[in-house]
């Protein structure tokens, strides 16, 4: 019987290439909306922030802008005003196609927000109440007879969370007149709730809270505006990001 000890092959296997780590596909910004509320009755103007949960995974005890994503039911709430030219024209601007009737929605969306963040209905109640409103957050609304009124609101800015994010946003900033608060419903904002605190602060005291570096950004776009008048023809900025690095143009 032959024996073999210590048999070698004298080939050897081609080594297989080490494969490439997978590659995650781009997070999508999802559409989201921003409103600022303006307190512009005494010499120094004052802007309304809220502070969010410290044990929230997306931007934990920063100050923000009542606002979040837009939701379907937005598309199809009765309004009292329409969105400005200026506005409608700005926010077709850069948006897929099929985008039609996105910026009405997404300004409904920031009132919508706003009332389930703060307890701040902003509208109107010349009208009466909404005759039929989806189901949900908007029946609010009808409950207190308002009518969300677009034509209060100004659009001053666009911006989308740079790709690499864990949750990434293309919202657009919107600001209105604390005048055009027609309803508050109390209790909204309390320890447990996703906002904590509610301050009215001026343009000096909101540089100096933990805010969000996008939302520093914004307060200079904010005071620009509040100083021209909101003029149509004061610049509508959109803010992106290129190849790492950031970008400036302007609707």
């Amino acid at each position: 019987m032959d024996q073999v000890t210590g048999a070698v092959p004298t080939e050897l296997p081609a080594s297989a290439p080490p494969e490439a780590p997978a590659r995650k596909p781009a997070l999508r910004p999802r559409n989201a909306a921003t409103l600022i509320i303006l307190d512009r009755t005494r010499r120094i103007p004052r802007i309304l922030m809220g502070r969010r949960h410290p044990g929230l995974a997306f931007m934990p005890g920063k100050f923000v802008f009542p606002g979040g994503r837009i939701e379907p039911c937005d598309r199809h709430m009765t309004v009292a005003g329409a969105l400005s030219a200026r506005a409608s024209d700005a926010l077709a601007v850069r948006v897929p196609r099929g985008g039609n009737g996105l910026g009405r929605a997404l300004a409904l969306a920031a009132i919508r927000e706003t009332y389930e963040e703060t307890g701040l209905l902003l509208g109107t109640r010349e009208y009466g109440p909404p005759e039929t409103t989806p189901a949900g957050t908007w029946d609010a609304f009808r409950a207190a007879a308002v009518m969300p009124d677009l034509e209060s609101l100004r659009f001053i800015a666009r911006a989308v969370t740079p790709p690499g994010r864990a949750r990434r946003f293309d919202t657009r900033f919107f600001a209105a007149d604390r005048t055009a608060i027609a309803h508050e419903v109390p209790g909204i904002v309390s320890a447990e709730s996703e906002l904590v605190e509610l301050a009215w602060v001026t343009f000096v005291e909101a540089r100096a809270l933990d805010l969000p570096r996008i939302t520093r950004v914004i307060l200079d776009d904010l005071e620009i505006q509040v100083r021209g008048g909101f003029a149509p023809y004061l610049p509508i900025p959109y803010y992106y990001e290129r190849s790492g690095k950031p970008q400036r143009e302007t609707l």
